[in-house]
């Protein structure tokens, strides 16, 4: 009979631990946090110490009381819950509530879901750690002196239903900065010169660099017809032939923000579902004849950290399957970040020798996805450097030197299993010089210069964000997706062809904030924050006071908000369309996918409809609707008739007004991961490149 009750957050946690500990253990979860501060008012006494007013979550009420009931008939309880700040404020919760002696070793904490790692816990429990507690109440209590004061002032000067977070804020500012940088962006031009060269019947290109060995700019056609005019009918001659033996080596095992990075990057997912699918592949996934297992370690980390045990099972590994050349001589370290806080490790398949292609029948496509994301970045981060053999070559021709720069590579190393993804989408390839001599002269084909103007910074990706918000380090591991959703669920930024943009109200908010309180938007205020947050973790700084330090001026500015803070109105831009139901004009609206046009008569007609924008292009199907972009439940872009449902035509892909000249049929533009963008007819096999 089981005699000793363990608590952990989810049942699939519960049930997977179960396995593991027999049939003297009872497992049960607590569906997560059990106390809260209340959501109807502050919960917090400003002049007694911060002390907060803890009270049972709506709805967790049955779950407690069947965790009471099992811890009186239990000799011994233990909690569970993961092991970050988080985890050790739900254990701490439950101690008051069960009435157990928070000084007892009563505290278990693991970093994977394994048999192993989960007997070995209940071998050396502690007792729960009240610098992490404090760590978690001061951040709790901290966000809520600051949504619920700010708050209720833009409910009273802008409208209902607002909110304004510490983090979320000054998020939503580095949104708007980015985008006023680009409306104020002005465009340089600037040129490039590109010459086709030929040595021994191979081609090659190289590209204007400089005159003499110094490089130069081109910033006008001038300057090119100029250069054009003192190269034409010279020779090409090689002055230098450089070659170099470069190493690369892999990027480090996955932390939290590299991992939502990377799964944005080559899978498509938002923060929040990286996160989900993670949490799953944790608490353990059902493998059959070998059971629950958790197939990765805990994902809320900032440390790249790896055990000892894990390595040497990776060498192993990857002896075996690649050869002595391929495995590290000894351990790789990789930098810390001075905001790191190093707790856990990082994030890597709790057995390497559990190959994604042998799990496919018990995983989902996204658990296996991202599964087979987490082992190949781990497995090449144990692997032995890339060596590549790189070439640049200095051309001469009548005083103008030109470039040409190759590499290819000389042994793969970790690049067999694993290469760390780019923004840009961009993939490295070998680009192969001919054998070249100095004092060589070159056949010259062709010399074509180009025009570009310089872009202005791009909007933030998911992606971008979350590794902005960590290099300024604003939040921290457990932060990151929660506050891209709440600022796009407040209507404060929208996404657009998945890129941030800032809303009017976003805008709004953001002015209102930091005429009054600047230091909320404040990148160092808020990083200095977090880190004063670490501290407390750590030991090394007392919560009250840190609380006590930022409240005292932030008091005296909600004053003077109260008072001085202007009442804004924020106008519907009325549209020509009239309401299909009542008849009064539709107005622009803005909801969490995006603008959509609403009756104006709202609440009384709640009448509602997408905004249809035409590309020109007349539909193939039906020949009598036009083209319009839709978005999908999941708001990617496709392409259908104005005539649905009668007509049913629909495409990913973008068509264009231009009909194929080869077959007179419609053509579209199709998106390729290495080519770009290009278009192809949708009948026969013509294609070009799309105009850049």
């Amino acid at each position: 009979m089981a005699d000793t009750l363990v608590i952990v957050e989810s049942p699939a946690k519960a049930k997977t631990i179960g396995k593991y500990l027999g049939s003297k253990y009872m497992v049960k979860a607590s569906m997560g946090h059990v106390r809260d501060l209340p959501k109807s008012q502050m919960g917090v006494d400003v002049n007694n110490q911060f002390d907060p007013k803890y009270i049972t979550i709506r709805g967790k009420g049955d779950v407690l009381k069947t965790l009471k009931d099992a811890a009186k008939k239990a000799k011994k309880v233990y909690l569970a819950a993961d092991p970050d700040r988080e985890g050790e404020a739900i254990a701490w919760h439950l101690a008051q509530y069960l009435g157990l002696n928070t000084s007892d070793p009563i505290r278990v904490v693991f970093n994977e879901i394994t048999k192993d790692a989960v007997k070995d816990a209940f071998k050396q429990p502690r007792r729960i750690n009240m610098d992490l507690v404090n760590a978690q109440q001061a951040r709790r209590i901290l966000d809520r002196l600051v949504g619920y004061n700010i708050s209720p002032l833009l409910w009273k000067k802008v409208r209902k239903g607002l909110s304004a977070g510490r983090v979320q804020s000054v998020t939503v500012k580095m949104i708007i900065d980015r985008e006023k940088e680009i409306q104020q962006f002005v465009p340089e031009e600037y040129w490039t010169i590109t010459s086709r060269l030929l040595s021994e019947g191979k081609a090659f290109e190289a590209r204007f660099h400089g005159f003499g060995e110094e490089k130069a700019d081109i910033r006008s056609q001038a300057e090119v017809e100029k250069i054009l005019e003192q190269i034409k009918d010279r020779p090409f001659v090689v002055q230098k032939v450089t070659k170099r033996e470069r190493r690369r080596n892999p990027a480090p095992p996955f932390i939290t923000s590299t991992l939502q990075q990377e799964a944005a990057r080559k899978l498509n997912f938002r923060t929040a579902k990286t996160m989900m699918i993670a949490q799953q592949l944790y608490e353990g996934i059902d493998l059959g004849k070998e059971g629950t297992v958790g197939l990765i370690t805990y994902m809320r980390t900032d440390s790249t950290r790896i055990s000892t045990t894990a390595q040497e099972e990776a060498k192993g590994f990857i002896t075996e399957q690649f050869g002595q050349e391929y495995a590290l001589a000894e351990a790789r370290t990789h930098s810390k970040r001075e905001t790191a806080q190093d707790a856990h490790e990082g994030i890597r398949p709790t057995s390497v020798l559990r190959r994604p292609d042998d799990l496919k029948e018990y995983l989902s496509r996204d658990q296996m996805r991202l599964y087979r994301l987490i082992w190949e970045r781990f497995l090449a981060s144990q692997m032995a450097s890339a060596v590549l053999d790189t070439m640049s070559v200095d051309i001469e021709v009548n005083g103008i030197y030109f470039r040409a720069s190759g590499s290819k590579v000389k042994f793969p190393g970790f690049m067999k299993v694993y290469v760390e993804g780019s923004d840009d989408g961009g993939k490295e390839e070998d680009t192969l010089l001919p054998p070249l001599e100095e004092g060589q002269v070159l056949e010259h084909q062709v010399t074509e210069p180009n025009q570009h103007f310089t872009q202005p910074p791009p909007r933030y990706t998911e992606a971008r964000l979350v590794r902005t918000l960590e290099e300024n380090g604003i939040g921290r591991p457990s932060t990151y997706a929660p506050t891209l959703e709440t600022i796009q669920k407040r209507g404060y930024v929208a996404l657009e062809d998945k890129r941030f943009i800032p809303t009017e109200l976003g805008e709004i908010i953001i002015t209102l904030i930091e005429e009054f309180f600047p230091e909320i938007l404040d990148v160092e205020f808020t990083s200095q924050m977090e880190s004063d947050l670490d501290k407390i973790e750590e030991g090394m700084a007392d919560w009250v006071k840190v609380l006590d330090l930022f409240y005292g001026e932030f008091a005296k500015r909600l004053q003077v908000a109260e008072e001085q803070m202007k009442e804004v109105e924020i106008k519907d831009e009325v549209s020509d369309e009239l309401c299909e139901v009542c008849g009064r004009h539709l107005v622009y609206k803005l909801g969490r996918f995006g603008k959509f046009l609403a009756c104006s008569g709202f609440p009384e007609c709640r009448f509602t409809k997408p905004i249809v924008k035409e590309i020109g292009v007349s539909c193939p199907s039906c020949k009598t609707g036009s083209i319009i972009e839709r978005k999908s439940k999941k708001s990617r872009l496709f392409y259908g008739c104005s005539n649905y449902p009668e007509c049913e035509y629909v495409s990913w892909d973008k068509p264009i007004a231009r009909p194929c000249p080869k077959c007179s049929s419609l053509m579209v533009e199709k998106k390729r991961k290495k080519q770009g963008v290009s278009v192809v007819c949708t009948q026969c096999d013509y294609q070009e490149e799309a105009d850049s």
